[in-house]
């Protein structure tokens, strides 16, 4: 039987299962290459580890693999209860810390750089260290930038929403939760969900999505219900990101923050180097703000975020599936 080691890990309250031994060996090649790989021949495993009985519906996992961009110190593929993603901000914060903890990245004080090679492209992590202790990690990811703005879709239930779509290492809807009646510390999770997934589903339909370097990028990963604000002056804007098969982050989610600087860059509504403060569903905050800005290769003007975070750990255990064991290999009850 295949046994399989983890650490767990999570950054503002969103797990991170981190795979330290027993998968096999994946084939070289590119990251997206390997991610097609394991998603053809591997999904079992994320299944097991994923879902129920050692999972949930809002699990989230990493897999490290060999690196095949020159200067990376690490690769993962990130992992959650629909497939695979491109991009986890908060995965990176957690890889960040485990990084200089195990050893991967020798430990430099005041701060240690880990590049972390994602299914989206390069991200550079930096960790704060004290006395040898990795601590809180910020990190600057791939090009973000604004794909549509001012769209609008009348949504059964809700009505004439007004929403963007912006890439921030994974493609999400961005739209102000007010307009579906529902407010931060007011509304239930459950009707968050809802909003999301039917905004989600609308704008996978009706707005075909196009990325610069990959057609594997191309693909709307979930939508981001905001509270409209743009979290300046140290008041934190609150937001939830409802990606995947429904799966609701915990944190104010790495990729959606860089994500949303895009669309408030674009908009004229932060500068360079301004910073922004954001707030999850369970009241974890990330720090974020438009490290610099770019042009991307189809001409788009973009910026390149810088997002900081705190991950902890959680603990260390071992899975296997007996003989026989059939709902082991993983279900789900939502």
């Amino acid at each position: 039987m295949e046994k399989l080691s983890v650490i767990d890990m999570h950054t503002g309250g969103e797990p991170v299962r981190i795979v330290t031994g027993g998968y096999p060996t994946i084939p070289k090649g590119t990251i997206l290459e390997k991610r097609a790989w394991v998603r053809e021949n591997l999904d079992h495993l994320r299944r097991m580890l994923m879902f129920e009985p050692r999972g949930h519906y809002d699990m989230y996992g990493v897999l490290r693999v060999e690196p095949d961009l020159p200067g990376a110190d690490l690769a993962v593929l990130f992992m959650h209860n629909e497939g695979y993603s491109t991009m986890c901000g908060h995965a990176v914060v957690a890889l960040g810390r485990y990084a200089v903890d195990q050893g991967i990245v020798a430990a430099v004080e005041p701060v240690t750089t880990v590049n972390i090679e994602c299914p989206c492209g390069m991200v550079v992590a930096s960790v704060e260290v004290t006395d040898g202790r990795a601590g809180a990690v910020s990190f600057e990811s791939v090009p973000a930038f604004l794909f549509a703005r001012d769209l609008s879709a009348d949504l059964p239930g809700y009505g004439r929403i007004a929403f963007d779509i912006a890439y921030g290492g994974a493609f999400y809807a961005l739209a102000d939760c007010r307009q579906f009646g529902l407010a931060f510390g007011k509304s239930r999770a459950r009707d968050f969900v809802d909003a999301a997934v039917a905004l989600t589903e609308r704008a996978k339909r009706d707005v075909p999505l196009a990325h610069p370097d990959h057609a594997d990028l191309a693909f709307l990963y979930g939508s981001i219900l905001t509270d409209g604000g743009d979290g300046a002056a140290g008041i934190a804007t609150r937001n939830v990101c409802v990606f995947a098969e429904a799966e609701v982050d915990r944190s104010p989610t790495g990729s959606g923050v860089t994500a949303r600087l895009a669309a408030m860059h674009a908009r004229g509504e932060v500068g360079v180097g301004q910073p922004r403060l954001f707030e999850s569903i369970v009241g974890s905050r990330f720090t974020g703000e438009v490290a610099r800005t770019i042009t991307l290769p189809d001409g788009r003007q973009g910026i390149v975020a810088r997002v900081g975070g705190r991950a902890h750990y959680s603990g260390r255990a071992e899975y296997w599936v007996e003989e026989g064991d059939e709902l082991g290999r993983g279900f789900l009850v939502r």
